[in-house]
């Protein structure tokens, strides 16, 4: 028997090196929250943290609703969570107590207003900390728990076509070594060293625009982030297909639609535009998937599966921010969407599931793209990078969106006892990078992978118990920097 018998909040603001611009929001400063939970098990107790940016306008795209209304809605669907596994009392396994968690929260009348994406941040985050408890208590890996059983995990809660298959059967048989970072190009992001403007350069010696980025990282992965708006997304294709061709000319890419297109029509007018156009049609080889074009409210409608399935020869198209629940990867499959996205704020458990699910339909139908890929909202370390680093290695995952080490400046923020304790325990994810303004505990990227041995050693993602200098007590926290 598993139970929760506590659980505290912290919070620290992290300020961007440069602004980060996706869909309708940018991001300059964020709120970053640890959570810290106490498990009790057959008599022996352990400790689990889960971390994550509460970034804004993604877990809800209102862009007429301020940013700190939004701040309090996050924090408080994660406080609501937190009360309904504790609420929970002692249970079977790790697994049977975040399902009562998760039904819970999804039940509650108070709560109904919050679309499913917000919702599932509260639970997602109590089920890390769960995850990372249950690992220290059993002495165990993430890897290992997966694998042998661990945690009490049940296919068929998510889809009824695993209601027999073992967990060890729905990942691969060992966790990946390497990742290969897949570079996100923001929307706002300088393209040519020269074009980044004397007064906004960023002096942390890190690169800034995407030509250093790729000479200093070595990334030949990216993620091509698009506005909503034709004319401007093919100008700025055609600007990065310039750079990208010029520089790496086998790359491969993804394009994120961030929901900025308001119905299918409008994103086949910028699709036929990019394959009509000569100049890209070359570069469009490495296209890999398209990610969530359509705004979550439309993805799913009767119009859009039409389309979807008169769509001749497309590439693979998959959701992300319209998985909000359990059943959002069955419920695109239904619509003709090829995949969805795995991200730490949206479930493990839930992700496990569906590899399993797509691993499935992959055998059934080997000549038909099924994706489950890697998607990153902005982590950074201590706790965030790393756990989401190790569920990306078990889920066989081999290239990741990472931006986190781009638009913060390594683990400057945090503590040097904190940032001396990561560089020591995880040599192979960070290194130190020196600058005028001294030096931080910095993401090592070389050749472009990322190592992931330390992560994958530890019990889940961060090795060794982890002291949050710096964090204040949601308690005494102020939200005063935001608007």
């Amino acid at each position: 028997m598993v139970q929760i018998t506590r659980g505290e909040l912290f919070v620290r603001d992290i300020r961007t090196r440069m602004p980060f611009r996706y869909g309708i929001a940018a991001m300059t400063q964020v709120p970053h929250v640890v959570l810290r939970l106490e498990l009790e098990t057959e008599g022996a107790a352990a400790q689990g943290l889960a971390a994550e940016s509460l970034a804004p306008k993604w877990f809800t795209k209102d862009a007429a609703s301020p940013y700190r209304d939004d701040i309090r809605d996050m924090l408080a669907v994660i406080g609501q969570a937190l009360d309904q596994a504790r609420a929970a009392g002692p249970r079977p396994d790790p697994f049977h107590l975040w399902a009562d968690m998760y039904e819970a929260l999804n039940g509650d009348p108070e709560l109904a207003h919050h679309p499913p994406l917000l919702k599932n941040l509260g639970t997602s985050l109590v089920e890390r900390a769960l995850i990372d408890a249950s690992c220290r208590v059993r002495g165990q890996t993430l890897a290992q728990v997966l694998r042998t059983d661990g945690l009490g995990f049940q296919g068929g809660y998510f889809h009824a076509a695993l209601e027999d298959a073992r967990p060890g059967e729905l990942v691969p048989d060992r966790p990946l070594r390497t990742l290969r970072a897949r570079h996100t190009i923001g929307l706002g992001d300088p393209l040519w060293e020269d074009e980044v403007d004397d007064g906004e350069r960023v002096d942390d010696g890190l690169p800034q625009s995407l030509e250093a980025v790729i000479r200093t990282y070595g990334v030949d992965h990216f993620k091509i982030k698009i506005g909503g708006v034709v004319e401007e997304d093919i100008a700025r294709m055609h600007e990065i297909a310039a750079l990208l061709t010029r520089l790496i000319p086998t790359c491969r890419f993804t394009l994120d639609g961030n929901e900025q297109y308001q119905d299918f029509e409008s994103f086949l007018e910028f699709w036929t535009a990019l394959e009509a156009d000569a100049a890209l049609r070359t570069f469009l080889r490495g296209l890999l998937f398209i990610e969530q074009p359509l705004h979550r409210d439309r993805a799913m409608q009767a119009e859009t599966t039409r389309a979807l399935r008169e769509w001749r020869d497309h590439p693979p198209v998959i959701i992300d921010e319209s998985d909000g629940d359990i059943h959002g990867l069955a419920s695109a499959l239904d619509c003709g969407y090829q995949g969805t996205s795995h991200k730490n704020c949206k479930g493990i458990f839930k992700s496990v599931a569906n590899l399993g699910r797509l691993r499935q339909l992959r055998d059934a139908d080997p000549d038909r793209v099924h994706v489950l890929s890697g998607e990153d909202l902005t982590n950074v370390g201590p706790v965030a990078l790393p756990q989401d680093l190790a569920v990306l290695a078990n889920l066989g995952i081999t290239h990741a969106e990472r931006n986190g080490h781009h638009y913060f400046t390594g683990l400057s923020m945090h503590a040097e006892p904190l940032q001396r304790r990561m560089r020591e325990r995880h040599a192979d994810l960070y290194h130190w990078h020196a600058w005028s303004g001294g030096r931080c505990a910095a993401v090592n990227i070389q050749r472009g992978e990322i190592s992931l041995e330390s992560v994958t050693r530890a019990p889940f993602g961060y090795a060794g118990d982890m002291a949050l200098e710096g964090f204040t007590a949601l308690a005494d926290w102020q939200p005063s920097l935001y608007a």
